[in-house]
């Protein structure tokens, strides 16, 4: 336990995984939100129009390919190469497991704001088992979904001959983690591979294989994937705000938020796709000690909507919130009994953080 330690700046825990901090014990995603500041944005711009310009469709084809799921962040890179920069983007969705209504809404709130959308249905059964799979041997409860929603894009763009596709933010570089593409704004499979999925893609399709399930090549990335094909992050062109995001995708393609707050955390316009993220951030919760109310309050003591002292009030009361009103869901898509679905939660959880009293895991540390 002496060994943890939280960000000088926000709450960022010294458990994320890839994450640094500097010699006065601020975070390498604090460091950055301060480099930001001084960046020749204006530069990045013209990058990004060179990079438009060379994709650009003359004859209204499709040009670019955002993978959406009718959230803030997609709807608003959608709108902006739309809009601002006169692209023709084709939009591209793979229904998550256990999607929410409300998440339903907002995608067809989308669709009907002017977007072209190719809505991918993989096979249930794959689906169910590699996301099951990743819960169990990962920690990682929609890895299917994750692996799909890295691999599909890439498989349909390299079918149709487009060769730009843009994801939302670098979490990586914003959040605390690998900074190793905060200079270049391209990035290849391998590194999809090896950063977003964790090292676990190989491992998790094998065992889906050895099971002779339906549609397991849909999550493979294609073998020969076209050498001009390039997959970038919008948050390289634009400095990254995530609630400037929620208000265009509000104003512009319909998003609507929760009525109450979220799951773990005090916000109510994010992650709203899905009930399996409450189960991802309460298990990262279990593993690393903070989970979704301290990755949204770092986010606003970044771009200066919060002091750290509200900060830390509101991640001890929200952080760490069971997800109560989803448990009987998880245990009918996993097809699990109470005490299965326990023991996989205390296999995670991390012992020199958590200790378990009446059937709760409980935190030995306080937040400072």
């Amino acid at each position: 336990m002496s060994s943890v330690f939280w960000c000088s700046s926000c709450l960022a825990m010294s458990t994320r995984n890839r994450i640094t901090f500097n010699s006065d014990g601020k975070c390498n995603a604090c460091s950055w939100a301060e480099e930001k500041k001084l960046l020749n944005w204006n530069e990045r711009e013209l990058q990004l129009e060179n990079l438009l310009d060379k994709h650009r469709s003359s004859n209204k084809e499709f040009d670019c390919l955002v993978p959406v799921s009718g959230g803030k962040d997609g709807s608003y890179v959608s709108y902006q190469l739309k809009e601002k920069y006169g692209m023709n983007p084709l939009c591209l969705t793979v229904r998550p497991p256990l999607q929410l209504e409300i998440g339903n809404q907002n995608l067809q709130n989308f669709i009907n704001s002017g977007y072209s959308l190719i809505s991918v249905d993989t096979d249930i059964n794959t689906m169910q088992f590699l996301n099951k799979n990743g819960f169990i041997e990962m920690g990682f409860p929609y890895y299917g979904w994750l692996i799909a929603i890295q691999s599909i894009p890439v498989r349909i763009a390299n079918n149709l001959g487009i060769n730009l596709i843009f994801y939302g933010e670098d979490g990586e570089v914003e959040y605390g983690g690998s900074s190793e593409t905060s200079k270049d704004y391209v990035y290849d499979v391998d590194y999809m591979k090896k950063i977003y999925l964790e090292g676990g893609y190989s491992k998790r399709l094998e065992n889906a294989e050895s099971k002779n399930l339906n549609g397991v090549e849909l999550f493979k990335f294609p073998n020969n994937v076209n050498s001009s094909l390039e997959i970038t992050h919008w948050s390289y062109f634009e400095n990254w705000d995530p609630y400037r995001n929620y208000l265009v995708a509000k104003e512009h393609c319909g998003l609507i938020e929760n009525k109450g707050t979220n799951s773990g955390t005090f916000t109510n316009f994010a992650q709203n796709d899905q009930a399996l993220y409450s189960l991802h951030t309460y298990l990262m919760y279990l593993k690393f000690g903070f989970g979704r109310a301290n990755q949204d309050a770092c986010i606003e003591i970044r771009r200066g909507a919060m002091d750290r002292s509200q900060a830390i009030n509101l991640v001890r009361f929200y952080d760490g919130k069971y997800p109560e009103e989803f448990i009987n869901l998880y245990l009918d898509y996993y097809q699990m009994s109470m005490d299965e679905f326990d023991n996989v939660l205390d296999k995670w959880a991390n012992k020199n953080l958590f200790t378990k009293k009446e059937g709760k895991w409980v935190p030995n540390f306080e937040i400072t």
